[in-house]
């Protein structure tokens, strides 16, 4: 690729270049230096949906060329498979975000073309929930298929993880006395027994054995999720979908999944497939987070051996006292609460922070949790120690 009066093969030519794809043509275009072959074609992608001027997500470049999407499915399509090719997955995933939130383009995607082209990620999954109610007969499957690829990459990713550090906690949480010799904690029983250590044989004399609980048929703990479903929480959904099915997995943990907005919606009976979880919810409307505490705490039979997980932003159209009210109660019951802001890797998001400070001030202090760091919070709240907050 040649650049105009600029050898781009210098340092200084490759400085212009980049300066002259983020800039765009036209009246940005300061640089002098010309695009050409798979520049000049990532430029267009970039300025179908980035660029500025007359038409919604144009750009006009040096001379006659534009690019945009419109509102033509064939352009977007075309644009579609243009940024797989130019652009690594992550890029793409973003730029698809960004062209369904700046181009209102989410209508395309109830279109089965749509969807086979589109790059799955979390985000476009949160975007066909929130679709889900008007998506015509001829979409539906297809939307589980884009669905179910993300839901399994996520499962691949976090659940034999999720799976060892709770079996770990579990059996951590139900020390015995009188362990079996492959159920005996060795490092607790010496700390236990260093008195009796005998210098002239140099060891340690077990007088008390500590074990791990053995791996129980029975239930050990009980964990509900109660996931608020408004917008603004559509990846912590699908975290939350896919953590409760691992967790309604492992049999000496009774998981129960809760969905909210100002109406109830229990899927524990869906847990078996998390997309089925997925399908069963509403994103958007409003929220009564007082309301869904309540009939989760109608459903504590064991509040001692209890984990109940608020996942929500906090911003409550419910009864602000009576819902911290009942977090007070829950725990003054034994039950361990949990106040997740968000459950997602979107980094630090908007919430009440009125709210989270009248939590933090009950014990429970809210927080947002990365997927990678749910086990270990999970884990934390079955033994009754401290939550590794970040």
């Amino acid at each position: 690729m040649s650049g105009t009066g600029t050898d781009r093969g210098t340092a200084g030519g490759e400085r212009l270049r980049r300066w002259r794809m983020v800039l765009g043509g036209g009246e940005a275009d300061g640089t002098g230096c010309a695009l050409t072959g798979r520049d000049a074609a990532m430029d267009a992608a970039l300025g179908a949906l980035y660029g500025g001027g007359g038409e919604a997500g144009s750009r006009r470049t040096s001379g006659a060329r534009s690019a945009g999407l419109g509102g033509s499915a064939p352009n977007v399509a075309r644009w579609l498979g243009d940024i797989r090719t130019y652009f690594p997955s992550s890029v793409v995933q973003v730029m698809q975000r960004d062209a369904i939130e700046r181009l209102g383009l989410a209508a395309l995607l109830l279109e089965p073309e749509m969807l086979e082209a589109v790059e799955p990620d979390v985000h476009l999954v949160g975007t066909l929930l929130s679709l889900n109610k008007a998506m015509p007969e001829t979409t539906k499957e297809t939307a589980r298929a884009v669905v179910r690829k993300v839901v399994e990459q996520v499962e691949k990713r976090l659940a034999n993880r999720t799976r060892a550090t709770l079996t770990g906690a579990l059996d951590r949480s139900a020390r015995i006395s009188r362990p079996r010799h492959h159920d005996i904690d060795w490092n607790r029983t010496i700390q236990a027994n260093l008195k009796n250590y005998l210098p002239e044989y140099r060891t340690v004399v077990p007088e008390r054995l500590i074990g791990y609980g053995r791996a129980a048929r029975s239930v050990k703990k009980e964990v509900i999720l109660c996931i608020d479903q408004s917008g603004s929480m559509a990846a912590s959904v699908v975290y939350a979908s896919v953590f409760g099915a691992v967790l309604a997995s492992m049999r000496s943990i009774a998981t129960r999944l809760v969905v909210f907005d100002t109406a109830i919606v229990d899927l524990t009976d869906q847990l078996d497939d998390p997309v089925d979880v997925l399908f069963g919810t509403q994103l958007g409307g409003g929220t009564d987070i007082n309301r869904a505490l309540a009939y989760c705490q109608s459903k504590i039979t064991r509040p001692a051996d209890t984990v109940v997980v608020l996942i929500s932003d906090l911003y409550e159209g419910g009864i602000r006292n009576e819902m911290l009210k009942r977090v007070a109660a829950m725990k003054g019951a034994g039950v361990e609460f949990v106040t997740l802001l968000a459950l997602s890797d979107e980094g630090a998001p908007a919430y009440d922070r009125e709210h989270a400070a009248a939590l933090a001030a009950l014990g429970a202090p809210a927080f947002a949790c990365t997927p990678d760091l749910f086990p270990e919070v999970m884990a934390a709240a079955l033994e009754k120690r401290p939550l590794p907050i970040p």
